[in-house]
């Protein structure tokens, strides 16, 4: 694999999910922390296919499956579901 799409990989998907969890944690509201964890959604794809596709690599790309699960269930409970949240 080419090392500049494996660096760009890496370096998306950290920054990415710095950016997403500055956001998160900012507490601006329900759409833009929905929005947060689209973001964390594609930290997390990055971050598998870079994970896999590195030498030596694989517990980063096994870890961001488990995050890719958590993060959709975040974008369930703040884009999609019409539910009001628990206080």
């Amino acid at each position: 694999m080419n090392e500049t799409i494996l660096d760009a990989l890496q370096y998306y998907g950290a920054g990415v999910a710095t950016l997403a969890a500055l956001i998160v944690s900012l507490n601006l509201g329900r759409r833009i922390t929905g929005w947060a964890f689209v973001l964390f959604v594609t930290s997390s794809i990055a971050l598998i296919g870079w994970g896999f596709l590195s030498e030596d690599s694989e517990g980063i790309g096994f870890q961001n499956i488990a995050l890719l699960l958590i993060n959709v269930v975040g974008v369930w409970r703040y884009l999609i579901s019409k539910h009001k949240p628990r206080n």
